[in-house]
């Protein structure tokens, strides 16, 4: 673990150093949670959907489909991943009103490679 002490703005304003910043891949935005009492702010990830459409194929295809059931299959479940989302959004603020558990991206998605 590597620490360092920085100075916050009037503003509330803190500056990520560069050694940090580069190292996790920092963009234009950052995520900021609040976890036992502590601030975690990490990078945003650039989800563009695609990443769940490779997921599903791949299954699908380790399952044995193809061509147009592979397909029909695909469709079937890429109109789950809305609904599977709205869910997780769902219980995510219950979390954030104390009414729920709490889990961590990595917990719900597992590590990223």
């Amino acid at each position: 673990m590597e620490r360092k002490t920085i100075h916050i703005s009037g503003k509330r304003q803190i500056t990520i150093p560069q050694k940090y910043f580069e190292a996790l891949g920092f963009g234009k935005e950052a995520e900021c949670i609040l976890q036992d009492n502590m601030i975690l702010i990490k990078p945003v990830s650039e989800n563009t959907g695609g990443e769940f459409a490779e997921q599903i194929l791949a299954d699908l295809i380790a399952q044995g489909y193809s061509g147009e059931t592979l397909l029909k299959k695909f469709k079937e479940e890429q109109k789950k991943v809305r609904p599977a989302v709205e869910k997780m959004m769902q219980k995510a603020k219950e979390a954030a009103e104390g009414k729920g558990e709490f889990y961590t991206y990595d917990k719900i998605f597992g590590p990223e490679e």
